[in-house]
């Protein structure tokens, strides 16, 4: 109800619909596409032809030791990224029905509703990621590792959503800065027993003393889990980044094609932002570092400037069909090739005799391209059925 007046607010545009970015569901298939089978392609592919590129790009398909990144290292921060810049857009339905232009706008009952519905989800995405670990094997508790990829995305997912519909775009851009610099700051400040202040080692830094200390069955490295407590706190920062990103695209007084520029410039900026931190605090996916978001941020937003203008703004879309079939049922996909579906027996069992006729160097590409092929098809098959897992 309208405030002053006692009548229902005049249609506007936050009660209109807001068109769906093809470009980012395409990304996120994209993203998606190497963790369900494209990275073993590539390495099929170098190992078979020994092309220079082939072999490079397959070295780019491992996650870095410790200091560094690669583009594997920027797969995960990426689908997290991609949640944040959604959330503008999902959010606005809630709006709509609300019948308020922003989230400053909702009643306390309002809030309550999408709080809970946010909060599900969570809880949801950190069961699903246990079940991935391997929760439902019954190993016992301490045989089981409570942290996860998806338990990350949901966690982080879910504050960053709590600071968007709680701030402006100030501010968030605030917490963002704090949310940042405060975990510098902790990792390279506060002392960790027996090991002293700014230790970045996966056994002495601040991040493994915690998870050591806090969390709960087992951790991913023994003695330090990639996914724990402490570096949850920038991976907020990577969903809030996405959140800013989002908004930045449903501004109606910015054309496409500067939007698509903004994107790319911000994206440069950031790269080389992450790379001048990295001197003092080194780029680390495992601990996830502030450097680490920054850089993989400036990626994150070139991918999606090159996406955007390509799909969105110069309309070519039919090229990215796959991907669309991979980011309509990401998590579905995902849970399945973590284990979930046998993709290979079943490749094996459907194309072997096929596959053992190709020259031996060959045979493990055509065996992946086989598992890639009815991953797709399953898909597909799901697409045309309207079929989606939502969580």
């Amino acid at each position: 109800m309208n405030a002053l007046s006692g009548a229902m607010p005049a249609p506007t545009r936050a009660n209109q619909p807001v068109a769906r970015l093809v470009s980012l569901d395409a990304l996120r298939g994209f993203d998606m596409f190497w963790i369900m089978s494209g990275e073993h392609i590539v390495h099929a592919l170098a190992e078979a032809t020994g092309w220079p590129f082939l072999v490079w790009l397959s070295s780019q398909l491992h996650h870095t030791e410790w200091n560094g990144c690669t583009f594997y290292d920027m797969i995960f921060p990426l689908f997290l990224f991609i949640a944040g810049v959604s959330m503008p857009y999902s959010m606005q339905g809630k709006l709509s029905r609300a019948g308020v232009a922003s989230a400053s706008g909702l009643s306390l009952a309002d809030k309550k509703s999408i709080y809970t519905d946010m909060l599900k989800r969570m809880l949801i995405l950190v069961f699903l990621g246990m079940v991935v670990n391997g929760l439902l094997q019954f190993k016992g508790y301490e045989q089981t590792r409570f942290a996860s990829v998806l338990g990350r995305i949901g966690l982080a997912w879910f504050f960053a959503g709590l600071i968007y519909l709680n701030t402006n775009t100030r501010n968030q851009v605030l917490w963002l800065l704090a949310l940042l610099i405060g975990y510098w700051a902790a990792m390279m400040l506060i002392p960790v027993p027996g090991f002293g202040a700014g230790i970045l080692t996966k056994a002495g830094s601040l991040e493994s003393y915690i998870d050591r200390l806090l969390l709960p069955g087992k951790l991913h490295s023994v003695v330090h889990d990639p996914e724990g407590i402490l570096s949850t706190i920038p991976a907020i920062g990577t969903a809030l980044l996405g959140v800013l990103t989002g908004t930045f695209l449903k501004n109606e007084g910015v054309s496409m094609r500067r939007k698509a520029l903004w994107l790319l410039s911000a994206g440069i900026a950031l790269i080389a932002f992450g790379l001048a931190w990295n001197l003092a605090f080194p780029i680390n996916k495992r601990l996830w570092t502030s450097s680490f978001t920054v850089y993989v941020g400036g990626w994150s937003l070139l991918f999606l400037s090159l996406f955007y203008y390509i799909i969105d703004v110069l309309g070519w879309k039919k090229w990215a069909f796959v991907f669309l079939l991979i980011g309509s049922n990401s998590i579905l996909i995902y849970l399945a090739a973590e284990g979930a579906v046998d993709f290979a027996h079943t490749a094996n069992f459907i194309f072997g005799g096929l596959i053992r006729l190709a020259p031996l160097n060959w045979q493990p590409v055509e065996q992946t391209v086989s598992v890639t092929f009815l991953q797709v098809m399953l898909l597909y098959f799901l697409y045309k059925r309207k079929i989606f897992l939502k969580v």
